[in-house]
């Protein structure tokens, strides 16, 4: 029972914005340091599509297609001489409540539960991709127009620097994290033409976020996304002053 989770996850949309540090500092785990990108931390809304999902190896009847969005942001983990890139997720959003039980009972997540829907148009050289969610009777939306044909994601990009995180940190309280591993490939990566995000951030993750309503991203990016594994045992990482 060494993989908890198996989905594809496609089209993975990052709206990506700068942040005072201070504004994450409530949110960091034990053990870890806010991760930056020249200087700036970030944190992104993300939308993208499960597939196909497994629980222990068992597909999900009826729960196994559905959207995500969340809010997430960058942090790593410093071991004698190596460095686990990791990231934390402040809410996750999905429409189904079964799904969003267990994973906050078995790994004390963030996920709650509202409508959700997408939207997916392709021509001979774009795809459009939108993805809604309901929170008090709001309809939000992320959502690009991006270049059909994917391209390698390039090393040492920022688009690498928003990615490519195998590890996942989850604040148990003040003195206590649990470290899991994500496994999936590099992704390709699709050129955003247009962006459209419609997000009341106060209403969806609190007032410590509202500001991001009058600030444009950073940038936008599209990942192609792939098959992904989340593997069951998680590490305990604790203070031992307590």
């Amino acid at each position: 029972m060494s993989i908890f989770l198996k989905a594809d996850w496609k089209n993975i949309i990052m709206a990506n914005y700068a942040v005072p540090i201070a504004v994450l500092q409530p949110y960091l785990p034990f053990g870890t340091e806010i991760d930056v990108h020249n200087g700036e931390t970030y944190v992104s809304l993300v939308g993208f599509l499960f597939e196909k999902t497994r629980l222990f190896n068992i597909p999900i009847p009826y729960f196994g297609y559905f959207e995500e969005v969340n809010l997430r942001f960058y942090v790593i983990r410093k071991e004698r001489n190596s460095k686990k890139r990791g990231v934390v997720f402040i809410n996750e959003t999905i429409p189904y409540k079964p799904v969003a039980w267990l994973a906050n009972k078995l790994y004390k997540e963030h996920y709650t539960v509202v409508p959700t829907k997408h939207t997916a148009k392709c021509d001979a050289t774009t795809k459009t991709i939108d993805y809604f969610w309901k929170k008090n009777n709001q309809w939000m939306q992320l959502g690009v127009t991006a270049a059909i044909k994917p391209s390698p994601m390039p090393p040492q990009s920022f688009e690498a620097f928003i990615y490519e995180h195998y590890f996942g940190y989850t604040k148990i309280n003040e003195h206590s994290t649990e470290e899991y591993k994500i496994n999936h490939p590099s992704w390709n990566i699709h050129e955003v033409i247009k962006a459209t995000i419609n997000c009341n951030f106060e209403k969806m993750y609190g007032s410590n976020f509202a500001f991001l309503q009058q600030q444009q991203p950073h940038s936008v990016f599209m990942a192609e996304g792939s098959a992904v594994s989340v593997e069951w045992k998680r590490r305990k990482i604790l203070n031992p002053i307590y």
